[in-house]
Protein backbone atom coordinates (compact mmCIF):
# COMPACT_ATOMS: atom_id res chain seq x y z
CA UNK A 1 0.00 0.00 0.00
CA UNK A 2 1.28 3.48 -0.84
CA UNK A 3 1.94 6.12 1.81
CA UNK A 4 -0.98 8.12 0.44
CA UNK A 5 -3.37 5.18 0.77
CA UNK A 6 -2.08 4.39 4.24
CA UNK A 7 -2.67 7.97 5.30
CA UNK A 8 -6.19 7.90 3.92
CA UNK A 9 -7.03 4.64 5.71
CA UNK A 10 -5.51 5.64 9.02
CA UNK A 11 -7.27 8.99 9.03
CA UNK A 12 -5.91 12.48 8.71
CA UNK A 13 -6.71 15.69 10.50
CA UNK A 14 -8.44 18.55 8.69
CA UNK A 15 -7.93 22.26 9.18
CA UNK A 16 -10.47 22.33 12.01
CA UNK A 17 -8.90 19.54 14.02
CA UNK A 18 -11.45 16.97 12.92
CA UNK A 19 -10.56 13.55 11.59
CA UNK A 20 -11.03 12.87 7.88
CA UNK A 21 -11.39 9.18 7.12
CA UNK A 22 -13.29 6.85 4.87
CA UNK A 23 -16.16 4.67 6.07
CA UNK A 24 -17.26 1.15 5.24
CA UNK A 25 -20.06 0.78 2.69
CA UNK A 26 -23.44 1.52 4.16
CA UNK A 27 -23.02 4.88 5.88
CA UNK A 28 -24.31 5.35 9.40
CA UNK A 29 -24.23 2.36 11.76
CA UNK A 30 -27.19 2.01 14.09
CA UNK A 31 -25.68 3.22 17.34
CA UNK A 32 -27.27 6.65 17.59
CA UNK A 33 -25.72 10.10 17.71
CA UNK A 34 -22.15 8.79 17.93
CA UNK A 35 -22.57 7.22 14.49
CA UNK A 36 -23.81 10.47 12.95
CA UNK A 37 -20.88 12.32 14.53
CA UNK A 38 -18.49 9.74 13.09
CA UNK A 39 -19.92 10.32 9.63
CA UNK A 40 -19.62 14.07 10.14
CA UNK A 41 -15.94 13.59 11.00
CA UNK A 42 -15.54 11.54 7.84
CA UNK A 43 -16.91 14.53 5.95
CA UNK A 44 -14.34 16.82 7.56
CA UNK A 45 -15.94 18.44 10.62
CA UNK A 46 -16.01 18.08 14.36
CA UNK A 47 -19.49 17.82 15.89
CA UNK A 48 -20.28 21.06 17.73
CA UNK A 49 -24.09 21.09 17.87
CA UNK A 50 -26.31 18.81 19.96
CA UNK A 51 -28.29 16.15 18.07
CA UNK A 52 -31.80 16.33 19.51
CA UNK A 53 -34.06 15.99 16.45
CA UNK A 54 -35.79 12.79 15.35
CA UNK A 55 -37.37 12.00 11.96
CA UNK A 56 -40.66 13.55 13.01
CA UNK A 57 -38.95 16.62 14.42
CA UNK A 58 -37.18 17.15 11.09
CA UNK A 59 -40.40 16.65 9.14
CA UNK A 60 -42.27 19.05 11.41
CA UNK A 61 -39.59 21.73 11.14
CA UNK A 62 -39.52 21.33 7.36
CA UNK A 63 -43.31 21.73 7.40
CA UNK A 64 -43.07 24.87 9.54
CA UNK A 65 -40.38 26.39 7.28
CA UNK A 66 -42.94 26.40 4.45
CA UNK A 67 -45.83 27.12 6.85
CA UNK A 68 -48.68 26.27 4.57
CA UNK A 69 -51.18 27.98 4.66
CA UNK A 70 -49.43 31.10 6.02
CA UNK A 71 -46.83 31.14 3.22
CA UNK A 72 -49.59 31.04 0.62
CA UNK A 73 -51.73 33.65 2.38
CA UNK A 74 -49.09 36.41 2.38
CA UNK A 75 -48.38 36.19 -1.36
CA UNK A 76 -51.87 35.43 -2.74
CA UNK A 77 -51.89 38.90 -4.31
CA UNK A 78 -49.48 37.78 -7.07
CA UNK A 79 -51.52 34.96 -8.63
CA UNK A 80 -54.79 36.89 -8.22
CA UNK A 81 -53.36 39.83 -10.17
CA UNK A 82 -51.73 37.59 -12.77
CA UNK A 83 -54.72 35.43 -13.64
CA UNK A 84 -56.86 34.59 -10.63
CA UNK A 85 -58.07 31.09 -9.67
CA UNK A 86 -56.31 29.27 -12.53
CA UNK A 87 -52.92 30.55 -11.39
CA UNK A 88 -53.75 30.03 -7.71
CA UNK A 89 -54.80 26.38 -8.02
CA UNK A 90 -53.01 25.00 -11.06
CA UNK A 91 -49.90 27.11 -10.53
CA UNK A 92 -49.65 25.62 -7.05
CA UNK A 93 -50.03 22.06 -8.38
CA UNK A 94 -47.45 22.62 -11.13
CA UNK A 95 -44.83 24.20 -8.85
CA UNK A 96 -45.42 21.57 -6.16
CA UNK A 97 -44.64 18.79 -8.64
CA UNK A 98 -41.47 20.62 -9.69
CA UNK A 99 -40.42 21.16 -6.07
CA UNK A 100 -41.04 17.48 -5.38
CA UNK A 101 -38.28 16.81 -7.93
CA UNK A 102 -36.09 19.38 -6.15
CA UNK A 103 -36.68 17.73 -2.76
CA UNK A 104 -36.01 14.24 -4.12
CA UNK A 105 -32.82 15.35 -5.90
CA UNK A 106 -31.46 17.21 -2.87
CA UNK A 107 -32.55 14.37 -0.59
CA UNK A 108 -30.52 11.87 -2.57
CA UNK A 109 -27.41 14.07 -2.40
CA UNK A 110 -27.95 14.87 1.28
CA UNK A 111 -28.07 11.16 2.08
CA UNK A 112 -24.44 11.05 0.91
CA UNK A 113 -23.22 14.38 2.32
CA UNK A 114 -25.25 15.30 5.44
CA UNK A 115 -23.60 18.46 6.77
CA UNK A 116 -24.91 21.87 7.86
CA UNK A 117 -23.01 23.33 4.91
CA UNK A 118 -25.77 21.82 2.81
CA UNK A 119 -25.68 22.51 -0.90
CA UNK A 120 -22.43 24.46 -0.56
CA UNK A 121 -20.52 21.45 0.77
CA UNK A 122 -22.29 19.10 -1.65
CA UNK A 123 -21.35 21.26 -4.63
CA UNK A 124 -17.70 21.17 -3.62
CA UNK A 125 -17.68 17.38 -3.32
CA UNK A 126 -19.60 16.75 -6.55
CA UNK A 127 -18.13 19.34 -8.94
CA UNK A 128 -15.17 18.59 -11.21
CA UNK A 129 -11.89 19.39 -9.37
CA UNK A 130 -10.97 22.20 -11.78
CA UNK A 131 -14.00 24.33 -10.84
CA UNK A 132 -15.04 23.03 -7.43
CA UNK A 133 -13.60 25.87 -5.36
CA UNK A 134 -15.18 28.70 -7.37
CA UNK A 135 -18.46 26.86 -7.83
CA UNK A 136 -18.77 25.93 -4.16
CA UNK A 137 -17.92 29.47 -3.08
CA UNK A 138 -20.59 30.90 -5.38
CA UNK A 139 -23.14 28.33 -4.27
CA UNK A 140 -22.37 29.04 -0.62
CA UNK A 141 -23.03 32.74 -1.01
CA UNK A 142 -26.27 32.08 -2.88
CA UNK A 143 -27.37 29.66 -0.15
CA UNK A 144 -26.57 32.05 2.69
CA UNK A 145 -28.11 35.08 0.94
CA UNK A 146 -31.15 33.00 0.01
CA UNK A 147 -31.65 31.83 3.60
CA UNK A 148 -31.29 35.34 4.98
CA UNK A 149 -33.51 37.07 2.41
CA UNK A 150 -36.25 34.43 2.51
CA UNK A 151 -36.26 34.84 6.31
CA UNK A 152 -36.50 38.59 5.75
CA UNK A 153 -39.40 38.02 3.36
CA UNK A 154 -41.19 35.93 5.99
CA UNK A 155 -40.72 38.59 8.68
CA UNK A 156 -41.80 41.39 6.37
CA UNK A 157 -44.69 39.37 5.00
CA UNK A 158 -45.82 38.74 8.57
CA UNK A 159 -45.72 42.48 9.24
CA UNK A 160 -47.91 43.34 6.25
CA UNK A 161 -50.23 40.43 7.05
CA UNK A 162 -50.65 41.57 10.66
CA UNK A 163 -51.53 45.10 9.51
CA UNK A 164 -54.15 43.69 7.12
CA UNK A 165 -55.56 41.44 9.87
CA UNK A 166 -55.96 44.37 12.26
CA UNK A 167 -57.76 46.27 9.51
CA UNK A 168 -60.61 43.76 9.28
CA UNK A 169 -61.93 46.13 11.93
CA UNK A 170 -63.02 49.38 10.27
CA UNK A 171 -63.41 52.94 11.52
CA UNK A 172 -65.83 53.49 8.65
CA UNK A 173 -66.82 51.34 5.65
CA UNK A 174 -63.72 50.52 3.63
CA UNK A 175 -61.31 52.22 6.04
CA UNK A 176 -59.29 50.10 8.47
CA UNK A 177 -58.57 51.18 12.02
CA UNK A 178 -54.79 51.22 11.45
CA UNK A 179 -53.55 53.23 8.50
CA UNK A 180 -49.96 52.28 9.19
CA UNK A 181 -47.27 54.77 8.21
CA UNK A 182 -44.01 53.50 6.71
CA UNK A 183 -42.14 53.94 9.99
CA UNK A 184 -44.85 52.01 11.86
CA UNK A 185 -44.59 49.14 9.40
CA UNK A 186 -40.82 49.12 9.82
CA UNK A 187 -41.02 49.17 13.62
CA UNK A 188 -43.50 46.29 13.56
CA UNK A 189 -41.15 44.37 11.29
CA UNK A 190 -38.30 45.12 13.70
CA UNK A 191 -40.29 43.83 16.68
CA UNK A 192 -41.24 40.61 14.86
CA UNK A 193 -37.64 40.03 13.77
CA UNK A 194 -36.32 40.53 17.30
CA UNK A 195 -38.99 38.23 18.73
CA UNK A 196 -38.20 35.38 16.31
CA UNK A 197 -34.47 35.70 16.99
CA UNK A 198 -35.07 35.68 20.75
CA UNK A 199 -37.20 32.53 20.55
CA UNK A 200 -34.65 30.78 18.33
CA UNK A 201 -31.64 31.77 20.47
CA UNK A 202 -33.06 31.35 23.97
CA UNK A 203 -35.48 28.49 23.38
CA UNK A 204 -33.41 26.19 21.16
CA UNK A 205 -34.13 23.08 23.24
CA UNK A 206 -37.87 23.69 22.96
CA UNK A 207 -37.99 24.32 19.21
CA UNK A 208 -38.87 20.70 18.31
CA UNK A 209 -41.87 20.98 20.64
CA UNK A 210 -42.89 24.25 18.96
CA UNK A 211 -42.63 22.62 15.54
CA UNK A 212 -44.79 19.71 16.69
CA UNK A 213 -47.36 22.12 18.10
CA UNK A 214 -47.32 24.08 14.82
CA UNK A 215 -48.34 21.04 12.76
CA UNK A 216 -51.45 20.32 14.84
CA UNK A 217 -52.22 24.03 15.11
CA UNK A 218 -51.98 24.38 11.31
CA UNK A 219 -54.43 21.62 10.49
CA UNK A 220 -56.84 22.70 13.22
CA UNK A 221 -56.78 26.20 11.70
CA UNK A 222 -57.17 24.85 8.16
CA UNK A 223 -60.23 22.83 9.11
CA UNK A 224 -61.77 25.79 10.95
CA UNK A 225 -61.22 28.14 7.98
CA UNK A 226 -62.43 25.66 5.36
CA UNK A 227 -65.59 24.58 7.16
CA UNK A 228 -66.58 28.08 8.30
CA UNK A 229 -66.17 30.02 5.07
CA UNK A 230 -67.90 27.36 2.98
CA UNK A 231 -70.75 26.92 5.46
CA UNK A 232 -71.39 30.64 6.04
CA UNK A 233 -70.43 32.17 2.66
CA UNK A 234 -72.22 35.46 3.38
CA UNK A 235 -71.37 36.94 -0.01
CA UNK A 236 -72.40 33.79 -1.90
CA UNK A 237 -70.46 30.99 -3.55
CA UNK A 238 -68.70 30.81 -6.89
CA UNK A 239 -69.22 27.99 -9.37
CA UNK A 240 -66.72 25.16 -9.74
CA UNK A 241 -65.92 26.41 -13.26
CA UNK A 242 -64.88 29.76 -11.77
CA UNK A 243 -62.93 28.29 -8.84
CA UNK A 244 -60.91 25.97 -11.08
CA UNK A 245 -61.01 27.63 -14.49
CA UNK A 246 -61.36 31.41 -14.33
CA UNK A 247 -58.40 33.30 -15.80
CA UNK A 248 -58.38 37.11 -15.64
CA UNK A 249 -54.92 38.72 -15.59
CA UNK A 250 -54.88 42.40 -14.66
CA UNK A 251 -51.14 42.93 -14.22
CA UNK A 252 -50.50 44.26 -17.72
CA UNK A 253 -48.31 41.30 -18.73
CA UNK A 254 -49.26 39.09 -21.72
CA UNK A 255 -51.46 36.18 -20.63
CA UNK A 256 -48.84 33.42 -20.76
CA UNK A 257 -46.16 35.45 -19.03
CA UNK A 258 -48.68 36.71 -16.47
CA UNK A 259 -49.36 33.08 -15.48
CA UNK A 260 -45.62 32.54 -15.02
CA UNK A 261 -45.11 35.71 -12.96
CA UNK A 262 -47.96 34.55 -10.71
CA UNK A 263 -45.96 31.44 -9.86
CA UNK A 264 -43.92 33.52 -7.39
CA UNK A 265 -46.76 32.72 -4.97
CA UNK A 266 -46.12 28.99 -5.07
CA UNK A 267 -42.35 29.29 -5.49
CA UNK A 268 -42.07 31.48 -2.39
CA UNK A 269 -44.10 29.04 -0.29
CA UNK A 270 -41.92 26.10 -1.35
CA UNK A 271 -38.55 27.87 -1.50
CA UNK A 272 -37.60 26.63 1.97
CA UNK A 273 -37.33 23.03 0.72
CA UNK A 274 -33.55 22.82 1.01
CA UNK A 275 -33.18 25.04 4.08
CA UNK A 276 -33.76 22.05 6.36
CA UNK A 277 -30.42 20.59 5.18
CA UNK A 278 -28.70 23.17 7.41
CA UNK A 279 -30.12 21.33 10.43
CA UNK A 280 -28.49 17.96 9.63
CA UNK A 281 -25.86 18.32 12.35
CA UNK A 282 -28.63 18.43 14.95
CA UNK A 283 -30.39 15.31 13.60
CA UNK A 284 -29.86 11.80 14.97
CA UNK A 285 -29.70 9.95 11.61
CA UNK A 286 -29.35 12.68 8.97
CA UNK A 287 -28.57 10.43 5.98
CA UNK A 288 -32.04 8.94 6.08
CA UNK A 289 -34.18 11.23 8.22
CA UNK A 290 -33.58 14.49 6.37
CA UNK A 291 -34.25 13.20 2.81
CA UNK A 292 -37.44 11.42 3.88
CA UNK A 293 -38.65 14.50 5.73
CA UNK A 294 -37.99 16.77 2.73
CA UNK A 295 -40.02 14.65 0.31
CA UNK A 296 -42.81 13.86 2.78
CA UNK A 297 -43.22 17.54 3.62
CA UNK A 298 -43.75 18.51 -0.03
CA UNK A 299 -46.54 15.94 -0.36
CA UNK A 300 -48.24 17.14 2.84
CA UNK A 301 -47.81 20.80 1.88
CA UNK A 302 -49.33 20.21 -1.56
CA UNK A 303 -52.47 18.71 -0.05
CA UNK A 304 -52.60 21.31 2.72
CA UNK A 305 -52.26 24.13 0.18
CA UNK A 306 -55.16 22.82 -1.88
CA UNK A 307 -57.26 22.40 1.26
CA UNK A 308 -56.63 26.07 2.05
CA UNK A 309 -56.92 27.69 -1.39
CA UNK A 310 -59.79 25.83 -3.06
CA UNK A 311 -62.37 27.00 -0.48
CA UNK A 312 -61.04 30.58 -0.85
CA UNK A 313 -61.65 30.45 -4.61
CA UNK A 314 -65.28 29.40 -4.02
CA UNK A 315 -65.94 32.49 -1.86
CA UNK A 316 -63.71 34.93 -3.76
CA UNK A 317 -65.00 38.54 -3.86
CA UNK A 318 -64.55 40.69 -6.95
CA UNK A 319 -61.01 40.27 -8.30
CA UNK A 320 -60.62 43.95 -9.14
CA UNK A 321 -61.41 44.83 -5.52
CA UNK A 322 -58.80 42.40 -4.20
CA UNK A 323 -55.93 43.46 -6.45
CA UNK A 324 -56.65 47.12 -5.62
CA UNK A 325 -56.13 46.61 -1.88
CA UNK A 326 -53.40 49.00 -0.61
CA UNK A 327 -52.16 46.34 1.81
CA UNK A 328 -51.46 43.78 -0.91
CA UNK A 329 -52.91 41.17 1.48
CA UNK A 330 -56.21 39.81 0.12
CA UNK A 331 -56.76 36.87 2.51
CA UNK A 332 -58.13 38.91 5.46
CA UNK A 333 -60.58 40.61 3.08
CA UNK A 334 -61.65 37.28 1.54
CA UNK A 335 -62.28 35.70 4.92
CA UNK A 336 -64.14 38.73 6.27
CA UNK A 337 -66.32 38.78 3.16
CA UNK A 338 -67.12 35.09 3.64
CA UNK A 339 -68.00 35.19 7.35
CA UNK A 340 -69.58 38.64 7.32
CA UNK A 341 -68.07 40.00 10.54
CA UNK A 342 -64.79 41.42 11.76
CA UNK A 343 -64.82 39.32 14.94
CA UNK A 344 -65.38 36.10 13.03
CA UNK A 345 -62.66 37.01 10.54
CA UNK A 346 -60.01 37.74 13.18
CA UNK A 347 -60.89 34.46 14.91
CA UNK A 348 -60.15 32.54 11.71
CA UNK A 349 -57.03 34.61 10.98
CA UNK A 350 -55.54 34.00 14.43
CA UNK A 351 -54.15 30.54 13.53
CA UNK A 352 -52.34 32.08 10.57
CA UNK A 353 -50.93 34.89 12.71
CA UNK A 354 -49.50 32.42 15.24
CA UNK A 355 -48.14 30.24 12.45
CA UNK A 356 -46.42 33.32 10.98
CA UNK A 357 -44.30 33.76 14.13
CA UNK A 358 -43.46 30.05 14.24
CA UNK A 359 -42.45 30.15 10.57
CA UNK A 360 -40.24 33.18 11.20
CA UNK A 361 -38.57 31.38 14.10
CA UNK A 362 -37.89 28.26 12.01
CA UNK A 363 -36.45 30.33 9.15
CA UNK A 364 -34.29 32.29 11.60
CA UNK A 365 -32.92 29.02 12.98
CA UNK A 366 -32.12 27.57 9.56
CA UNK A 367 -30.53 30.82 8.31
CA UNK A 368 -28.25 30.99 11.34
CA UNK A 369 -27.04 27.41 10.82
CA UNK A 370 -26.16 27.84 7.15
CA UNK A 371 -24.40 31.16 7.86
CA UNK A 372 -22.40 29.48 10.63
CA UNK A 373 -21.52 26.50 8.44
CA UNK A 374 -20.26 28.71 5.62
CA UNK A 375 -18.31 30.88 8.05
CA UNK A 376 -16.45 27.95 9.63
CA UNK A 377 -14.78 27.35 6.26
CA UNK A 378 -13.58 30.98 6.23
CA UNK A 379 -15.81 32.08 3.35
CA UNK A 380 -17.42 35.11 5.04
CA UNK A 381 -15.61 38.29 6.15
CA UNK A 382 -15.01 38.05 9.90
CA UNK A 383 -15.46 34.28 9.90
CA UNK A 384 -13.64 33.89 13.22
CA UNK A 385 -16.62 35.59 14.88
CA UNK A 386 -19.47 34.05 12.91
CA UNK A 387 -18.18 30.47 13.25
CA UNK A 388 -18.46 30.35 17.05
CA UNK A 389 -21.09 28.27 18.88
CA UNK A 390 -22.42 29.74 22.13
CA UNK A 391 -21.24 27.43 24.94
CA UNK A 392 -24.46 27.47 26.98
CA UNK A 393 -27.18 28.13 24.41
CA UNK A 394 -25.77 25.51 21.96
CA UNK A 395 -26.56 27.77 19.01
CA UNK A 396 -24.35 29.78 16.60
CA UNK A 397 -25.45 33.02 18.24
CA UNK A 398 -23.01 35.32 16.43
CA UNK A 399 -24.09 34.00 13.02
CA UNK A 400 -27.72 34.47 14.05
CA UNK A 401 -27.05 38.09 14.98
CA UNK A 402 -25.25 38.70 11.69
CA UNK A 403 -28.24 37.34 9.78
CA UNK A 404 -30.59 39.50 11.84
CA UNK A 405 -28.62 42.71 11.26
CA UNK A 406 -28.51 42.11 7.49
CA UNK A 407 -32.28 41.58 7.46
CA UNK A 408 -32.91 44.80 9.38
CA UNK A 409 -30.64 46.83 7.08
CA UNK A 410 -32.37 45.43 3.98
CA UNK A 411 -35.74 46.18 5.56
CA UNK A 412 -34.95 49.89 5.17
CA UNK A 413 -35.70 49.43 1.43
CA UNK A 414 -39.38 49.65 2.39
CA UNK A 415 -39.02 53.39 2.94
CA UNK A 416 -38.17 53.78 -0.76
CA UNK A 417 -40.44 51.14 -2.29
CA UNK A 418 -43.98 50.10 -1.40
CA UNK A 419 -43.30 46.77 -3.15
CA UNK A 420 -40.17 45.93 -1.15
CA UNK A 421 -41.72 42.61 -0.13
CA UNK A 422 -41.67 41.63 -3.81
CA UNK A 423 -37.91 42.21 -3.85
CA UNK A 424 -37.30 40.27 -0.63
CA UNK A 425 -39.32 37.25 -1.71
CA UNK A 426 -37.99 37.37 -5.26
CA UNK A 427 -34.30 37.49 -4.28
CA UNK A 428 -34.84 34.71 -1.74
CA UNK A 429 -36.44 32.45 -4.33
CA UNK A 430 -33.77 33.23 -6.94
CA UNK A 431 -30.81 32.61 -4.64
CA UNK A 432 -32.19 29.44 -3.08
CA UNK A 433 -33.27 28.04 -6.45
CA UNK A 434 -29.80 28.57 -7.93
CA UNK A 435 -28.07 27.18 -4.84
CA UNK A 436 -30.22 24.04 -5.01
CA UNK A 437 -29.37 23.64 -8.69
CA UNK A 438 -25.59 23.85 -8.15
CA UNK A 439 -24.96 20.44 -6.53
CA UNK A 440 -27.55 18.80 -8.79
CA UNK A 441 -25.90 20.19 -11.93
CA UNK A 442 -22.49 19.17 -10.57
CA UNK A 443 -23.73 15.63 -10.05
CA UNK A 444 -25.10 15.55 -13.60
CA UNK A 445 -21.75 16.73 -15.01
CA UNK A 446 -20.16 13.71 -13.33
CA UNK A 447 -22.98 11.49 -14.72
CA UNK A 448 -24.41 10.97 -11.21
CA UNK A 449 -21.58 8.55 -10.45
CA UNK A 450 -21.30 9.79 -6.86
CA UNK A 451 -24.90 8.80 -6.08
CA UNK A 452 -24.02 5.12 -6.10
CA UNK A 453 -24.58 3.79 -2.60
CA UNK A 454 -26.79 6.74 -1.55
CA UNK A 455 -29.00 5.98 1.45
CA UNK A 456 -31.92 7.66 -0.37
CA UNK A 457 -31.47 6.50 -3.99
CA UNK A 458 -33.66 7.76 -6.83
CA UNK A 459 -32.51 5.13 -9.29
CA UNK A 460 -33.82 5.66 -12.81
CA UNK A 461 -35.92 8.63 -11.68
CA UNK A 462 -32.74 10.50 -10.77
CA UNK A 463 -32.01 11.89 -14.22
CA UNK A 464 -35.62 12.97 -14.76
CA UNK A 465 -35.82 14.80 -11.43
CA UNK A 466 -32.44 16.44 -11.95
CA UNK A 467 -33.37 17.73 -15.44
CA UNK A 468 -36.65 19.17 -14.12
CA UNK A 469 -34.71 21.05 -11.43
CA UNK A 470 -32.28 22.60 -13.92
CA UNK A 471 -35.08 23.63 -16.29
CA UNK A 472 -37.01 25.26 -13.43
CA UNK A 473 -33.90 27.11 -12.26
CA UNK A 474 -33.34 28.55 -15.74
CA UNK A 475 -36.91 29.89 -15.74
CA UNK A 476 -36.95 31.19 -12.16
CA UNK A 477 -34.09 33.69 -12.46
CA UNK A 478 -35.58 36.01 -15.10
CA UNK A 479 -39.12 35.31 -13.93
CA UNK A 480 -38.75 36.58 -10.39
CA UNK A 481 -36.80 39.66 -11.41
CA UNK A 482 -39.97 40.95 -13.07
CA UNK A 483 -42.15 43.65 -11.48
CA UNK A 484 -45.53 42.44 -10.23
CA UNK A 485 -47.41 44.62 -12.70
CA UNK A 486 -47.08 47.17 -15.51
CA UNK A 487 -46.46 50.05 -16.00
CA UNK A 488 -43.46 50.25 -13.68
CA UNK A 489 -42.73 53.28 -11.51
CA UNK A 490 -39.88 54.07 -9.12
CA UNK A 491 -42.11 53.00 -6.23
CA UNK A 492 -43.25 49.71 -7.77
CA UNK A 493 -40.08 48.49 -9.46
CA UNK A 494 -38.80 45.08 -8.39
CA UNK A 495 -35.54 45.60 -6.51
CA UNK A 496 -34.68 41.89 -6.53
CA UNK A 497 -32.09 42.24 -9.35
CA UNK A 498 -30.45 45.18 -7.53
CA UNK A 499 -30.15 43.27 -4.25
CA UNK A 500 -28.97 40.17 -6.13
CA UNK A 501 -26.23 42.09 -7.97
CA UNK A 502 -25.25 43.78 -4.71
CA UNK A 503 -24.66 40.53 -2.90
CA UNK A 504 -22.86 39.02 -5.91
CA UNK A 505 -20.56 42.06 -5.98
CA UNK A 506 -19.77 41.68 -2.27
CA UNK A 507 -18.99 37.98 -2.68
CA UNK A 508 -16.79 38.56 -5.74
CA UNK A 509 -14.92 41.40 -4.04
CA UNK A 510 -14.25 39.25 -0.98
CA UNK A 511 -13.10 36.40 -3.19
CA UNK A 512 -10.68 38.65 -5.09
CA UNK A 513 -9.34 40.30 -1.93
CA UNK A 514 -9.07 37.20 0.25
CA UNK A 515 -10.64 34.05 -1.11
CA UNK A 516 -8.55 33.62 -4.24
CA UNK A 517 -5.43 33.00 -2.13
CA UNK A 518 -6.84 31.65 1.12
CA UNK A 519 -10.19 29.97 0.51
CA UNK A 520 -9.71 26.23 0.02
CA UNK A 521 -13.25 24.99 0.48
CA UNK A 522 -14.35 22.45 3.08
CA UNK A 523 -11.54 20.86 5.14
CA UNK A 524 -11.59 17.66 3.09
CA UNK A 525 -9.25 19.28 0.57
CA UNK A 526 -6.77 20.44 3.20
CA UNK A 527 -5.47 16.94 3.89
CA UNK A 528 -3.66 16.88 0.56
CA UNK A 529 -5.46 13.90 -1.04
CA UNK A 530 -8.36 13.76 -3.50
CA UNK A 531 -11.67 14.43 -1.74
CA UNK A 532 -13.81 11.37 -1.17
CA UNK A 533 -16.77 11.71 -3.51
CA UNK A 534 -18.95 9.29 -1.56
CA UNK A 535 -18.15 8.66 2.11
CA UNK A 536 -20.75 5.89 2.14
CA UNK A 537 -18.58 3.89 -0.21
CA UNK A 538 -15.26 3.95 1.61
CA UNK A 539 -12.84 1.06 1.42
CA UNK A 540 -13.90 -2.02 3.38
CA UNK A 541 -10.68 -1.91 5.35
CA UNK A 542 -10.98 1.74 6.31
CA UNK A 543 -10.46 2.54 9.94
CA UNK A 544 -13.51 3.66 11.90
CA UNK A 545 -11.96 3.67 15.34
CA UNK A 546 -12.11 6.99 17.16
CA UNK A 547 -8.82 8.68 17.96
Amino acid sequence: MSDLQASADAGRRGSHGSVIRTRPHGGEPDNGNESADDLLEALGYKAELVRTRSTWHVAFMSFVLASIPYGLATTLYYPLQNGGPVVVIWGWVAVSLIILCVAASLGEITSVYPTAGGVYYQTFMLAPPSIRRALAYTCGWLYVVGNITITLAVQFGTTLFFVACVNVFESEPGVGVWQAEAYQVFLTFLAITLLCNAISALGNRYLPLLDTFAVFWTFAGLIAITVTILAVAKAGRRSASFAFGHFEPTSGWPDGWAFCVGLLHAAYATSSTGMIISMTEEVEHPSTQVPKAMVLTIVINTLGGLLFMIPLMFVLPDLAELVALPSGQPVPTIIKSAVGSSGGAIGLLLPLMVLAILCGTACTTAASRCTWAFARDGAIPGSIWWSKVHPTLDVPLNAMMLSMVVQILLGVIYFGSSTAFNAFSGIGVICLTLSYAAPIASSMIEKRAQMKGAKFPLGKLGWFCNIVVIAWSALAVPLFCMPAYLPVTAATVNYAPVVFVGFVSISLAWYLVWGRKHYRGPPTESIGIPALHNPLEGADNASTKKD
